[in-house]
């Protein structure tokens, strides 16, 4: 299962270094809609589930009293750990399914590109059971459809992206199938009355090949790929290496790219 490639330290490593950067455009709407069901009052606690190496719970922190991630996965705690910059976060290991706080104590549960990965039931649950009255559930990824914007290269840098994307979701598990609805079924299952959908949400950030590279690396189904055939993996990132290459020429070693994406959001309110 895929679940258990992030329980390698190796690869928990490269997600922290080479995932994409968090969106602050989410982050920012996520606060200001708990602000805003909250009239404004102190945010005293932040639970960030499925937290990974913590890309998403550092961001929180100056909104919030205290910060706890959240993770089933041991190396991705201890990384985060590892990279903890703030003093009123925390980090520890437990199930999405199974939370370690006590009832009606929670202003926010976020989970950045994790939710798809949690038995949806179980989670909605503990969610109802932790938030405050007003508290907020926040469910957020990114669309797996990037566009380069670069000079008269676009078509031909967005259609290599495009063909890797498509060898990599040959390895994708079913979970994933979410993050390809933008969350649709998820915000269906999710038992809060008040809540929201936003798609389509546009994020730009600037790339270098080898910051594409290794994006690409950090994703699971290339892992899972190199599990399976360690030679197919590492031709592929050659292969898209010297296309992108070709492709830019003599600026490859300098030019930063524009990657366009689509972020999604299920934003929900207990009352």
């Amino acid at each position: 299962m895929a679940a258990q490639l992030f329980e390698k330290m190796q690869f928990s490593l490269v997600y922290q270094k080479y995932m994409i950067p968090v969106s602050n455009a989410v982050i920012n709407m996520i606060v200001s809609y708990v602000k805003e069901k909250t009239n404004e009052q102190p945010l005293d606690l932040a639970l960030d589930v499925g937290c990974g190496t913590g890309r998403y719970t550092l961001p929180l922190a100056p909104h919030f009293k205290k910060v706890l991630g959240i993770d089933i996965s041991d190396s991705q705690i201890n990384v985060a750990k590892q990279n903890n910059t703030a003093s009123n976060v925390s980090y520890m290991v437990a199930a999405a399914e199974k939370l370690p706080i006590k009832d009606d104590s929670v202003d926010l549960v976020n989970a950045g590109l994790a939710v798809h990965w949690f038995i949806l039931d179980d989670f909605a649950g503990e969610v109802a059971r932790v938030l405050k009255k007003n508290g907020c559930l926040a469910l957020h990824g990114f669309h797996p459809s990037w566009e380069i914007k670069y000079k008269d290269l676009s078509q031909d840098l967005s259609k290599t992206i495009s063909e890797v994307w498509d060898t990599l979701c040959q390895y994708a598990e079913e979970t994933s199938n979410h993050v390809l609805t933008q969350y649709q079924n998820i915000y269906e299952a999710v038992t809060l009355k008040d809540k929201e959908w936003i798609t389509d949400i546009p994020v730009t950030i600037t790339m270098s090949i080898s910051e594409i590279l290794g994006f690409f690396q950090s994703v699971y189904m290339f892992q899972i790929l190199l599990e399976k055939d360690v030679k197919e993996a590492e031709e592929l990132i050659i292969e898209t290496e010297r296309r992108l290459r070709d492709i830019l020429g003599e600026e490859a070693d300098s030019v930063r790219l524009d990657v366009h994406m689509k972020h999604f959001c299920v934003l929900a309110c207990k009352h």
